[in-house]
């Protein structure tokens, strides 16, 4: 039951992302998974186009309370932070002072509820939870959460659906196309072949 509701949550996260503004930014879109491919293939740590490694580790241990890994992978899993570090600096460029804000105000955000914590990566995950709850409604969380569904789901061919760990989870396979119900224009594009 909690995976299907886990399931149930990821499907509907992953189809409000409008339609249009997937259009409008989807060549940048594709590079951005294109690094991330690319990030995630290489045998060594690649570097950081947007973020330094401490601010990468932050946002990646907040991607993975997003999409946690239990018995399934989750964000780290996925490497979504390859794809959220490419998508700052080409088709959601204009976030970037969001990101920056919000890694200012984390801390902060940390020190109130665990004085003695130094970083948010080193909470334990029912500390790094409390923390999220009191961020939840800031852009900041919103956009992480939003770059974490993306780049959980995007294309393995060009990167942070690693392994394809995102589809697996909600059932879809690696096809071109797919059978009936799925949609008449497949239906229609296989008669052809």
């Amino acid at each position: 039951m909690e995976n299907n509701s886990r399931r149930q949550f990821l499907i509907r996260s992953a189809t409000g992302l409008g339609g249009a503004w997937l259009s409008l930014h989807w060549p940048a879109i594709l590079a951005a998974q294109n690094h991330a491919r690319e990030a995630a293939n290489s045998a060594t740590s690649p570097a950081f186009q947007f973020f330094s490694p401490e601010q990468a580790t932050e946002v990646e241990s907040v991607a993975a309370q997003i999409i946690p890994a239990d018995d399934t992978p989750g964000a780290r899993e996925a490497r979504v932070i390859y794809f959220i570090d490419r998508a700052l600096v080409t088709f959601d460029k204009d976030k970037q002072p969001a990101y920056v804000q919000g890694l200012r105000d984390l801390p902060g955000a940390v020190q109130k509820l665990f004085p003695t914590a130094k970083t948010f990566g080193k909470l334990s995950s029912p500390q790094q939870i409390q923390v999220l709850q009191a961020i939840e409604k800031s852009e900041f969380f919103e956009l992480v959460r939003l770059h974490t569904i993306m780049g959980f789901f995007a294309s393995p061919e060009y990167g942070g659906n690693y392994n394809e760990v995102g589809w697996k989870l909600i059932g879809l396979g690696n096809e071109m196309t797919y059978e009936p119900p799925f949609g008449y224009y497949d239906a229609e594009y296989n008669k052809g072949h």
